[in-house]
């Protein structure tokens, strides 16, 4: 394989040259958040005169090994990590040989604010360069670093973060013969959020001119109290208040076990349920949920692509046989902790699926509160506002994966929109996609949809409507 050099405003950089493209790994977008910088908002990189290698991956941001998936092996969802260093805000970027003006997307990682990494092989960008499309993938603060809010410090660091790469792509994208005028941004799961809250940011109109939300939460934000709970608790577990200098002192690995020893922290508060139902003690803190910042005509203008996998919740429950186990007290609790009436809800879901076991009952449940019923109140919203395109989609197919009880649960549509069902990680009985074969057709027509929305804002199905993948 070749490599090429291309130059940034850092400095140059050496990628490699594929039969596919181009792809240029672990590229710095911001200084590194080191020592007392950790806290702060990203910071230009300093830059460099040398050509800098671009042909292994960078590192991941600071975080554990993601276990607690039972049966099912999410080794692939989450990287092959790599922590330690921390010169980690970087971005991989994929592209055609060429210097023509391509559509760029900008893809952010899911992993519930706590993990994840660009090192997954489900984010590879080959299809994407094949296809015509400059994809742009990246990594940013996770846990206690990227969003637990310090008094001192400015809030929402990973959302800065992602902010700040999106600045680079406005920056550096042409010299890998992209288009800095056709920017789709894009994300999964907490990077779908990030994604929302950016949408409803002002002025994020002249970073992107798309976004598209996959399983995301427009009202997944918590708001200041339920942020000062996990801050205080954080301070119990210090013994000291949490401020940025008392942090500073820390190493990553330490403020990592810290997070850590925050999951399970109670955010129901008077006004507000928690938003993820205890799943993570981190996510964005906004005054306003992003779906009401667009209902007010924030980011209102920006077309979005948005939807939700037809069983979300089953990724939290069948790998851990909570399924097939789950009982009427088990639903009934989860109601109650993300509805005002929970027994009308339980009641409702049983008048209207007479056939569904507990299991299904509470998969649904949670799914709904984790992404459901967020994605409903942004695509009310910004169909309200706008006249902007909107378009919604589903994802239906269901994985043969655990004996076939995964289904079409949460992050099952990965692999189809990047167009990468050969990974053989994702196959057997505990892989993502199950043992049987699964369809390319159905990875070609979903890529194809996400690209063509990346080039002219038309996935391929009518504004206002919603179309079923593997359905």
């Amino acid at each position: 394989m070749a490599e090429l050099v291309v130059s940034t405003a850092s400095g140059p950089v050496r990628g490699t040259t594929t039969a596919a493209g181009v792809v240029f790994l672990g590229v710095p977008y911001a200084a590194p958040p080191t020592g007392a910088a950790r806290f702060d908002g990203p910071t230009p990189h300093p830059g460099w005169t040398e050509v800098r290698d671009a042909t292994r991956p960078g590192p991941a941001a600071p975080q554990k090994a993601r276990t607690g998936f039972g049966a099912l092996n999410m080794a692939p969802y989450f990287g092959t990590l790599r922590t330690g260093e921390p010169d980690y805000l970087r971005v991989n970027v994929w592209a055609q040989r060429d210097a023509t003006r391509r559509p760029v997307m900008v893809f952010v990682h899911g992993g519930g604010f706590v993990s994840g990494s660009t090192r997954s092989p489900l984010y590879d960008g080959v299809a994407f360069a094949r296809d015509g499309v400059v994809l742009v993938t990246v990594t940013y603060r996770l846990g206690v670093v990227g969003f637990l809010d310090v008094p001192g410090a400015p809030p929402n660091r990973g959302l800065l973060d992602v902010q700040a790469a999106l600045h680079w792509v406005q920056t550096n994208i042409a010299a890998f013969g992209g288009d800095p005028d056709n920017v789709t941004l894009f994300g999964q799961s907490a990077g779908a959020t990030l994604v929302g809250a950016l949408l409803a940011t002002p002025g994020a109109g002249k970073l992107v001119q798309r976004a598209i939300m996959q399983s995301g939460n427009g009202t997944g934000a918590f708001d200041p109290e339920q942020a000062d709970l996990v801050t205080r608790r954080a301070g119990v577990v210090l013994g000291a208040a949490p401020t940025s200098g008392a942090l500073d002192s820390l190493s990553d690995d330490a403020l990592v076990d810290l997070g850590a020893q925050l999951a399970g922290t109670d955010l129901r508060t008077t006004r507000r349920f928690d938003p993820l139902v205890g799943l993570s003690p981190f996510s964005v803190v906004l005054e306003r949920q992003p779906a009401d910042a667009v209902a007010a005509g924030v980011g209102a203008q920006i077309p979005l692509l948005i939807g939700t996998n037809a069983e979300e919740g089953n990724l939290y429950l069948a790998p851990q046989g909570e399924l097939d186990g789950s009982t009427e007290s088990d639903v009934r609790e989860l109601a109650a902790r993300s509805h005002a009436k929970p027994d009308a809800v339980v009641a409702d879901l049983r008048t209207r699926h007479p056939q569904w076991t507990w299991g299904q009952m509470r998969s649904e449940l949670l799914g709904d509160a984790l992404f459901g019923a967020g994605t409903r109140r942004l695509v009310d919203a910004h169909a309200s506002r706008s006249a902007a395109p909107l378009h919604e989609y589903q994802f239906a197919w269901r994985s043969g994966a655990l004996g076939g009880r995964l289904g079409a649960a949460h992050t099952v549509e990965l692999p189809f929109v990047f167009d990468c069902l050969a990974e053989p990680t994702l196959r057997g009985p505990d892989g993502l996609l199950g043992p049987q074969a699964p369809p390319q057709s159905l990875a070609t027509e979903m890529h194809r949809a996400w690209v063509r929305y990346a080039t002219t804002g038309d996935p391929g199905w009518a504004h206002g409507s919603r179309h079923t993948f593997g359905g």
